[in-house]
């Protein structure tokens, strides 16, 4: 299996996925704009989304990857469907007894995870009534990354890549059709939340079929498969919320200043996640499963190559990206996102935010990379550790940058965090003697440096006036935004092909 075709296809399917995302973004901020009603949905969706990771896409594959991984490559077909089966049952209980208490406790949890919110009854009620709506998407979607984690390990990467473009399609249906429906017109996005979470859930059902390993409803506690997964639940489930507990943190603060803040952070946090997506997750994705099993049959070297590859690739496409998100601010926002409702208000203070974000956008892909190796190794324990050093570091950031920089200083203080956090987990695989550096990492670090220079000078004195972008037209933007990336890109890796950069260098193998 050549995981750059991997790569490519996963990043691909994840391509449709966020240009959709965009496209359902600049509808949503067309119709709605930024402002009370956006600010209680972009609350109550974050919340399930919060829970999702927790249970599924951050905790729960940190812990069951590796051990499918172990049982599939050691104990043979049979065993492993009873493992699914089981943790499969456990799972679906967890869920559906957290979806009913989340239903139930709205009030209270919007009341806690957005105080600010207290001071206008409109807002605060308009929040519950979404989070309601909301909540049960943490089943169905929770179920889905469960399905995912399985179809991966059995290096069947496209399908959950795809996944996600049905939830773009559920919000993009319902913002243009359904809206003019409801009272208020936003509860729509609301209703898309959960319609979209039963989608992708009913996606993944033909493929586990085919594998042999769509789950029965087996839930068994004694089953010591399911004991190692909960033992590992427990640390990853308190490093995952972790993160998850710095952005409610962040939503609490941000819920104290203007009208609009969160919407702007939510609007930067999609651009920055574009990318992040695309590479991070990306990945994190393909190299969980490989790293597993390198670590089950004792392929020290190997894993250290592997582990090698994916930071030359992370560093390779994250480092422009970075750049291109800081200088493309504005026709990136204006393009995507100022039409309608979205006023250059929102423009301008979105682009303070992103600019932000751009900061840490290298490091946070970093620790998609990094981590896994850790994962992959049944430890969970240490990413926690490094986790909660950067959780503690980043409030002391947002008490500090808050004041002088407001929404953009909650999103500095974020990226800030993710740099700390990568640097800490690179530093302890070194020290660890789990990773070691493959040779002509200064060369590469040199001829990287030089394409990033170049590209960023030819969007520097391309991109135009600020002023230009926020008066233009839409096809203007769109045709002057595409070509600036077409420039941007081909300058870069014009660049490092001049340099000697082969795509052929970048093949690497990885587990079946």
């Amino acid at each position: 299996m050549n995981l750059l075709k991997v790569l490519a296809t996963v990043s691909g399917m994840t391509f449709i996925s966020r240009v959709l995302g965009f496209v359902r973004d600049s509808i949503v901020a067309r119709i709605f704009g930024a402002g009370i009603a956006t600010d209680a949905f972009f609350v109550a969706f974050r919340l399930p989304n919060l829970l999702r990771r927790l249970f599924a896409e951050g905790a729960f594959s940190q812990a069951f990857v590796p051990i499918l991984a172990e049982y599939k490559n050691k104990r043979g077909e049979a065993e492993t469907r009873v493992l699914v089966d089981h943790v499969s049952g456990v799972l679906a209980l967890a869920l559906f007894a957290v979806s009913v208490l989340g239903v139930l406790a709205a009030p209270s949890i919007i009341y806690v995870t957005a105080p600010g919110f207290a001071a206008n009854p409109d807002k605060y009620d308009m929040a519950v009534q979404m989070l309601r709506i909301t909540f049960p998407y943490i089943l169905f979607i929770s179920l889905t990354a469960f399905a995912g984690g399985i179809l991966n390990t059995y290096s069947r990467f496209s399908v959950p890549a795809f996944t996600p473009v049905l939830l773009n399609v559920s919000f993009i249906g319902f913002a243009l059709w359904a809206a003019p429906y409801f009272d208020p017109p936003v509860l729509a996005l609301a209703w898309a939340v959960f319609v979209g979470g039963v989608l992708q859930l009913a996606l993944q059902v033909p493929f586990l079929a085919r594998l042999k390993m769509l789950p029965r409803f087996r839930p068994r506690f004694s089953d010591p498969g399911v004991r190692r997964v909960l033992r590992q639940m427990g640390p990853a489930v308190f490093g995952v919320s972790i993160g998850q507990v710095s952005l409610v943190i962040n939503t609490i603060f941000a819920s104290f200043l203007v009208t609009g803040s969160v919407s702007w952070l939510y609007y930067a946090d999609r651009l920055m996640e574009f990318p992040a997506g695309m590479l991070g997750v990306a990945l994190g994705t393909i190299l969980l499963p490989s790293l597993s099993k390198h670590h089950a049959t004792s392929s020290t070297e190997a894993y250290s190559r592997l582990l090698d590859w994916g930071l030359r690739i992370t560093l390779m496409l994250a480092v422009p990206a970075a750049l291109a998100l800081a200088l493309l601010a504005v026709p990136l926002i204006t393009t995507l996102f100022q039409y309608g409702a979205f006023s250059e208000t929102d423009a301008l203070a979105t682009r303070e935010a992103v600019i932000a974000y751009s900061a840490g956008l290298v490091g946070l892909i970093l620790v998609k990379v990094l981590a896994p190796a850790f994962y992959a190794r049944q430890d969970i324990r240490t990413p926690v550790r490094i986790a909660v050093i950067t959780l503690l570091a980043t409030q002391v950031l947002n008490v500090i940058l808050i004041w002088p920089l407001r929404h953009a200083g909650l999103a500095l203080a974020t990226s800030l965090g993710a740099c700390l956090n990568a640097a800490m987990l690179f530093t302890l695989l070194r020290r660890r003697g789990i990773y070691q550096p493959q040779s002509g990492w200064a060369a590469f670090g040199l001829k990287l440096a030089l394409a990033v220079g170049a590209m960023g000078a030819a969007l520097w004195f391309t991109s135009g006036a600020q002023a230009d972008w926020l008066a233009a037209s839409a096809s203007a933007r769109v045709l002057r935004l595409s070509g600036l990336v077409a420039l941007g890109g081909g300058v870069y890796f014009v660049t490092l092909w001049i340099l000697g950069f082969r795509l052929r260098d970048f093949h690497q193998r990885g587990a079946e």
